[in-house]
Formats: C-alpha cells, structure tokens, sequence
C-alpha cells in the first residue's frame, strides 16, 4: 500500500526544521505571506515525490530541496518551480 502525498501536505518533522533559516528564507519572509510559501512549497514537494513515483522515504529530502528552490525563487522574483 503506497502513500499519496498531496499539494496541501504539512511539512515533515525532523530535526533539520530546528535548524536557523536561511538568508533567503529571511528575505522571502518579509516579501510573501507564510501561507502562500507553505502552499507553493508543498505543490513543489508534491511535484517532485510524484517524479519519483511516490517512492516513500524520500518526504524530508522533497520538502528540503523544494523549501530551497521556492526561496531562492520568490527571493529573485521568479515564477515557483511548483508549476
């Protein structure tokens, strides 16, 4: 029985969330609504879990790497790699 992940999914728990944000998460911090950034990133992490098949084991690494590409995007004023 596999999991779907879906766009709306909370971000998974772990340590690396106690962690500081970063510079660029600071930036968008103050440019967009804590909402709006959840939303894009769980659709990027979404996105990438479904690239992969849903394959699980793999939630932390997709909320990661989407949480640092949504940033990096909002903080130069480009469209999200959610879409």
């Amino acid at each position: 029985m596999s999991v779907r992940l879906s766009p709306q999914a909370a971000p998974p728990r772990g340590k690396a969330h106690a962690a500081q944000p970063s510079a660029a998460t600071r930036r968008v911090a103050r440019l967009v609504a804590p909402e709006f950034r959840h939303d894009i990133i769980a659709q990027a992490a979404y996105f990438r879990a479904e690239q992969r098949g849903f394959e699980p084991g793999h939630e932390l690494e997709d909320w990661l790497a989407a949480e640092a590409e949504v940033d990096a995007a909002l903080a130069i004023g480009l469209p999200s790699p959610a879409g």
